[in-house]
């Protein structure tokens, strides 16, 4: 599976969540690979379950990142589609040192292209303000 489509099926697994806040990643991801394998469905690679799982597990730190340049918004009022996209990029912004910061936010544009298209420039804003708060380093 190649990374782009590893990144949508975390989307879907983060989406998912958002419906399903009781259920762990972990118990969504096998929800999702059993019924992939009687539906012809892309069942989540484990990056992509890893990375859903790990913006879930640092949820506060995430929210917090790209929460304060949502201008006269609050996350609570964002589309679940547009809440998980930015969850994920700013999860990769923050932790995956590997991936280029540009390729995560090229990346959450073209998946909210798909799934969010009237918020895709929307999302580059906000990931381009997170890109140059200087706030990205691991902690």
């Amino acid at each position: 599976m190649t990374r782009r489509k590893s990144r949508e099926q975390a989307f879907v697994l983060i989406f998912e969540k958002s419906f399903n806040p009781d259920m762990a990643v972990a118990e969504i991801v096998e929800t999702v690979r059993d019924f992939g394998e009687e539906n012809d469905f892309v069942r989540p690679d484990d990056f992509a379950a890893k990375l859903a799982a790990y913006v879930y597990d640092n949820i506060e730190i995430i929210d917090e990142l790209f929460e304060k340049y949502l201008k006269d918004w609050k996350k609570d009022r964002l589309p679940k589609a547009t809440l998980a996209i930015l969850r994920l990029a700013a999860c990769e912004m923050k932790f995956y040192e590997e991936i280029p910061v540009s390729v995560s936010i090229n990346e959450a544009v073209e998946l909210a292209k798909v799934y969010s298209p009237d918020d895709a420039p929307f999302i580059n804003g906000i990931l381009g303000s997170v890109a140059k708060s200087g706030e990205l380093s691991p902690s």
